[in-house]
This record gives C-alpha cells, structure tokens and sequence, in this order.
C-alpha cells in the first residue's frame, strides 16, 4: 500500500516529536529505530527497548517534475518512491531491486543497482538531507553547507552516525518500457570483457545501453543482461509477478520486454532466485500461492521465523546432514579482477546462480570516505545468497566461508557490503571503512557515544 502523502507541516511536527523522544531515552540506554521491514542479514542483539517511533517519517513530500527532483522522508520504501515518481514519467537514478529497502537505509547503508555504472550508489543523487544525530540535533547536510563532513560520512554508516528523516534526491527521466537483450558471455573472463566494453561505451552491438547487470549459472555459462529505454513495445510485456520466473528467462530468451514499473521490481517476485527455497517455484506450489504473496518481505518474514526457531538447523541435525553456514554478501571487485574472484568463488564456494552488477562513482571529484572506491575504476558487484556446507565439527558460528571470502576480496582491492555477517577486527575494519575521518565524524555528531559504533553495529564478535 502506497504511504500516504504527508505535508511539510507534518514533517516539522513529526521533526520535533521525535527530537523529544529521543532527548527522553536515558543515557545508556540503547538507541535503534521501531521500523516495519528490514533487509539485514546480521543478528542483532536482542532490546527490550521500544525503539523510536518513526513511523511518520514515510511517505514523498514533493515530487517537482520540472527540476526532477523528489523531497522524499527517510523510512520511505522504494516501492512507494517509485509509486510517486513514476506518473511524472521520472524515476530515482538508482533503486534497489528490493520493494521494501527504504531510502534512508539505501543512503546509510548503501545500496546498488543496474543503473549504477552509470549512476553510482543512492547516496551519489541526494542534494541534501536531514538527520537526526547522536547529540540529539537534526541538521540538513549538503555538500556545500558547514555540514559538509557528514554529508560525505554519512553513506555507509549504518545509523552510527545519526538517522536521515529526510532527504532530496535527484531523478531523471523513464519511458513507459524497457527492452532487454540477455547477452551470452560463456566464462568470467567473456563476462568481464562484456560487461567492460558495454560500460566503457554506453553501447553495445550499435544498440545504446541503459541498465546492466548480469547472472552467472555455472563456471562456463553467464549472461550480461543490457536494458535500454523504450517509449512503445515490440511485443507484449513480459509477465514475471506469477507463475513465469524472471530469472530462468535469462536463459530461456535472447531479448525481452518489460514495462518500467515490473523492470525496476523483476527481482523483487522471487528474491532474486532465493524464493525457490520456500518452495514457490514449484508450480504446483506456484499456482496456489497468493500472486500479491510473492514478494521479497513475504520470504524475508519467513527467514526470520526460520531464525528464531532454528527450524532448518534442527532438521539437519535430524537428517544427519553436515552442518550449513549461512552466506548472504555482496562484494565490489575491480572489472579485471573478476575472472580471479569467480575462479576462488566456484573453487571454494561454490554457490550458483551469482548477480553480477557494474559500478562506477558518479561524480569522479568526490569522496565518500566510509565507503571509498578508485573513482576511475569500473567495480563489479557480486552477490551471493545461500548456505554452504561444511567440514564435520566445524561450528558455522566461525565464519570460516565468510571469512575467506572477506581476505580474497580485500586482497583484490574491492570492498564488501556490511548489510551481513562480517568479522573484520577494528583495525582492518578501520583501514578499510573510514577509519579517522570517522573518528572524527563521530566526535562532532555523537561526542558522548550515544549511538553504537560502526563497527559493534556491523562486525560479529568472537
């Protein structure tokens, strides 16, 4: 459902109620938000605390459609985003596959898509934003203003450093349809070579490119999937919100044709492939399900009720199978380095299909020091999500696959999302993610520590 449409009074009254709420939680006492959704794949620490009501904080101020821009409050879904912008023929530079990621968590926390080679991450089109910091302020940061540090800090700080209540972001333009071709590029060394000359064009085989991201099945089989605009059809619309699978038409067909809303969404249906965990890509399961049902919040609310039973840990056990460690990461590499991270990934990993997804900084001249990446560099985001099996008397509590996978990408110069399970100690998580700027970050924002760190707030213990 489609948040309500608030007003800037609304959010001024709401600005202060919770400034209030927040200057009444005693000191230290712990501090998180009371939110619907979540797209974590890290435990937290159990609160009995209630966490603050930003429950009012949803919803699109402003869409101006003649400077395309959107005024647009922090708990914001992508899903109502979009819902916004799209009958102004715009959409946000770049939205996350998943309906329920919300923009402040996109901006603080990160957030890629198949526009970011050309777009970069959310936080590279917000003009300014409002955050309410650790020392009790809401402060509008820009680039430009005396608040500049934590405009630039703020990406990747994962509420450490404050939470946005508002932000204004930039849009530009969509046509009714997106026509795509999923391209054939064998290995990772084929899938590189693609995904370089497509990005490093903007073409391909004559045709302007749009969108890019990619899928890799098996060591020889991988596809590079380029979308371009497209103001009418060729041909009627695909239809992958029921019983047809977007992800196996990757390799079913060489060009598809999809409206804008379903393109943006066409990996929300399934999670990606992860749905079929659950059974609904059985067909008999599949035509019973509830088509409003499949939904990537559906399966997330099943993964955590898995989690506080340890259901499937426990019928394992029952079954006598080896013990599983959970694998759910995103990773940046550098476009050359990707045939060598594929090659330890298939070698000692193992799981399939992987996304692939090209990145590029926006903006060469900026800096985002928490999250810093060569800004003349092409990366390519890889994300896997399942479990692994393991060595008997292995604990999956080790993170021995996580751990690996954290060492292979550090030593090929790339980056690793902090979305999920990382256990990096505090000096290479300073090295990598901000170190002193953060530091300092958090002596100017949140100087008596009310807000837990980055790292306690992201990195496993023991």
């Amino acid at each position: 459902m489609t948040a309500l449409a608030p007003t800037h009074p609304d959010y001024a009254a709401a600005v202060d109620r919770l400034r209030d709420a927040y200057a009444a939680i005693p000191h230290g006492s712990p501090v998180r938000l009371a939110k619907r959704t979540s797209n974590l794949f890290r435990g937290r620490t159990p609160t009995t605390a209630p966490g603050l009501d930003v429950s009012a904080f949803s919803g699109v101020l402003e869409v101006d459609a003649g400077a395309r821009t959107a005024d647009v409050l922090g708990m914001t879904t992508y899903e109502d985003l979009v819902a916004a912008t799209l009958p102004h023929g715009l959409v946000p530079l770049c939205v996350p596959q998943l309906r329920t990621i919300t923009l402040g968590g996109a901006v603080t926390g990160l957030g890629i898509e198949s526009a970011s080679w050309r777009n970069g991450c959310p936080h590279e089109s917000v003009l300014d934003l409002d955050v309410l910091t650790g020392d009790g302020r809401v402060v509008t940061a820009s680039a430009t203003n005396e608040h500049a540090d934590l405009f630039h800090g703020f990406p990747n700080s994962y509420g450490s450093l404050g939470y946005a209540l508002r932000l204004r972001i930039e849009l530009e333009p969509a046509t009714p349809y997106v026509r795509l071709r999923h391209v054939p590029c064998g290995d990772a060394a084929g899938l590189a070579a693609t995904i370089a000359e497509a990005t490093g064009t903007g073409t391909y085989d004559g045709e302007r490119v749009d969108y890019v991201d990619g899928t890799v099945f098996s060591r020889t089989e991988s596809y590079l999937t380029l979308a371009t605009y497209a103001d009418a059809a060729e041909q009627a619309p695909s239809d992958y919100t029921g019983e047809s699978i977007y992800y196996r038409s990757i390799q079913q067909r060489r060009t598809d044709v999809l409206t804008m809303h379903d393109y943006l969404w066409r990996w929300d249906t399934d999670w990606f492939w992860c749905s079929r965990a659950f059974g609904a890509q059985n067909p008999i399961v599949r035509r019973v399900w509830p088509k409003d049902k499949l939904r990537s919040d559906v399966y997330w609310k099943l993964v955590a009720l898995d989690r506080r039973t340890s259901f499937s840990a426990r019928l394992g056990a029952l079954r006598r199978q080896p013990p599983r460690e959970q694998v759910v990461q995103d990773v940046e590499v550098p476009v050359d380095a990707l045939p060598q991270f594929l090659d330890f990934f298939h070698r000692e990993v193992g799981i399939e299909p992987v996304w692939v997804c090209p990145l590029r900084q926006r903006d060469p001249d900026a800096r985002w020091p928490l999250y810093e990446l060569d800004a003349g560099t092409t990366y390519v985001n890889v994300g896997f999500w399942s479990t692994v099996p393991l060595p008997p008397g292995v604990d999956p509590a080790d993170g021995r696959v996580n751990r690996r996978i954290e060492q292979v990408v550090t030593d090929l110069g790339g980056r690793k999302s902090l979305y999920s399970t990382s256990f990096y100690d505090r000096a290479e998580f300073a090295r990598l993610y901000g170190g002193a700027v953060y530091d300092r970050l958090r002596a100017e924002y949140d100087p008596d520590g009310r807000l837990p760190d980055m790292w306690t707030k992201t990195v496993r213990r023991g």
